[in-house]
């Protein structure tokens, strides 16, 4: 889970699972109450640890999304998958020299950056590159796992 800049860009593991919902709180609740997540209004964060580092804590987002978001576009498909990656600068430069469809700009947060493509069967595919700490600091105690 190292974001060092001289490590090969490259998906480096899942970093959340988005589907559309007819109704996300009522999902949300219902995974809570019937299958023990721990969720909050985003879905669940689910935490591991680094096989290299376990000292290290890792996160995978679960979240269902309004039916109607528009955050999968210009995909129309019904899910989203998230992998976490390292590198994601080098990683979108090289993809974008492969011909691969680029949506947007890498956009940077305090919990990592973020970048999008389009896969050959049009799905969108969100990269992750995780300040990890942020969400141990934010929601120690309060995840799936």
């Amino acid at each position: 889970m190292s974001n060092s800049k001289d490590k090969e860009p490259k998906v480096i593991g899942i970093g959340g699972i988005f589907f559309k919902s007819d109704n996300p709180e009522n999902m949300r609740n219902w995974y809570s109450e019937k299958l023990g997540l721990v969720t909050n209004e985003y879905g669940s964060l689910f935490e591991f640890r680094d096989s290299d580092n376990p000292d290290q804590k890792g996160y995978l987002q679960w979240s269902p999304f309004d039916k109607n978001t528009d955050y999968f576009s210009p995909s129309d498909k019904q899910y989203m998958i998230n992998y976490r990656v390292q590198n994601i600068e080098k990683l979108i430069e090289n993809l974008r020299s492969e011909g691969v469809q680029i949506v947007g700009e890498i956009e940077a947060y305090e919990y990592g950056k973020f970048a999008h493509i389009i896969d050959p069967e049009g799905n969108k595919i969100e990269f992750w590159e995780p300040i990890d700490k942020v969400f141990t600091e934010l929601y120690e105690g309060k995840t799936t796992k």
